[in-house]
C-alpha cells in the first residue's frame, strides 16, 4: 500500500495498446537502480510507526522524482511535449482530448496515455480519433506515477516532436503529488462541480499551469459564478492561466489551442 496516499501498489498495473503497432527503436532506459517504494532504506524496528511512515513516504516520493527526471530528459531529447491532464471524474477531459485531437491533427502528431483504474473505455474513445493511444490501468491505484508513464511511453513509442497527453486518473488529490516528468500540468474543472473546488483541493490547483473551466454552456442552469470560481483559483495559484470553454459548443477552444502551441518541449 502506498504510504503517501493509501492506494494499492503497482503489482496490478496493466499497460495496453490499442491497434498501435510501431517498432520500438530501443527501450526507455533507466540505468540506475532505485529503492523499492515499500522498502525502508535503513529499517529501525525501534522507530515509532509514524516516523517510519514519514520515512517510507519520503523514499517513495524521492524514487518517483528520480524517475520523473529520467522521463523529462528522455522526452526533451526527442523534442516530445508531455502534458498532464488532471481532474475529478466527469469534468470532460476525455471529451476535450477527443475534440482537440480532431481539430488540431494537422498542427503536430498527437498521442495519448490514458490512466484509469479499470476498463479500456476512454482509450477506445481516443482510438476513434485516429491518435495512437496506450491505456494504463492502475488497479487499486488512484494516480499515475513516473514509472507508469515510463511504461506507457515504452509501449507508445511516440515520434519525435509529438505532443503526448497524459490523462491521469480522475482524482483531485493524489495526482498532484506525483511528478511524471511532464512539461505542463492542466487541471480541468467543470462548472457543474461548483465554485469551491480550488479551495477544497488547493494542492491540485496550486500545481496547475493552466486551469480549464469546462461546460460554460451550462452556466445559465447552474448556481455558479465564473468570476468567483476564477477568484478562488487565483487565491491558491496566482500564476495559473484560466481558460473558460465549452467542449460541447466550442466556446473558447481556440485559446486552448493557442496555449498548446506555446507549450515548450
Amino acid at each position: 500500500m502506498c504510504a503517501t496516499c493509501g492506494c494499492g501498489d503497482d503489482q496490478g498495473v496493466r499497460v495496453s495498446t490499442l491497434d498501435h503497432e510501431h517498432p520500438r527503436e530501443h527501450p526507455h532506459e533507466h540505468p540506475h537502480e532505485h529503492p523499492q517504494p515499500h522498502e525502508h532504506p535503513h529499517p529501525h524496528p525501534e522507530q515509532a510507526g509514524s516516523t517510519r511512515t514519514i520515512d517510507i513516504e519520503a523514499a517513495l516520493l524521492a524514487r518517483n522524482d528520480s524517475l520523473a527526471a529520467d522521463n523529462r530528459r528522455w522526452l526533451a531529447g526527442r523534442a516530445i511535449t508531455a502534458v498532464n491532464l488532471m481532474s475529478s471524474p466527469g469534468s470532460g477531459k476525455t471529451s476535450l482530448l477527443q475534440r482537440t485531437i480532431t481539430e488540431t491533427a494537422t498542427r503536430r502528431p498527437v498521442a495519448v496515455i490514458e490512466g484509469d483504474q479499470e476498463t479500456l473505455l476512454d482509450a477506445e474513445r481516443i482510438r476513434q480519433t485516429g491518435a495512437a493511444v496506450v491505456q494504463v490501468n492502475t488497479g487499486a491505484g488512484c494516480h499515475l506515477d513516473a514509472d507508469m508513464l515510463r511504461r506507457g511511453l515504452d509501449a507508445l513509442n511516440p515520434p519525435r516532436g509529438c505532443l503526448v497527453f497524459v490523462e491521469n486518473v480522475g482524482n483531485l488529490v493524489c495526482p498532484a503529488l506525483f511528478d511524471l516528468g511532464e512539461v505542463a500540468r492542466v487541471v480541468v474543472v467543470s462548472v457543474t462541480e461548483g465554485e469551491d473546488k480550488p479551495l477544497k483541493y488547493p494542492h491540485m490547483f496550486a500545481a496547475a499551469d493552466v486551469v480549464v473551466v469546462n461546460k460554460v454552456d451550462l452556466l445559465p442552469y447552474v448556481d455558479v459564478d465564473l468570476g468567483r470560481l476564477s477568484g478562488y483559483v487565483r487565491q491558491v495559484n496566482p500564476r495559473a492561466e484560466i481558460l473558460a470553454l465549452s467542449v460541447t459548443r466550442g466556446d473558447g477552444l481556440e485559446q486552448w489551442y493557442r496555449w498548446l502551441d506555446r507549450v515548450p518541449t
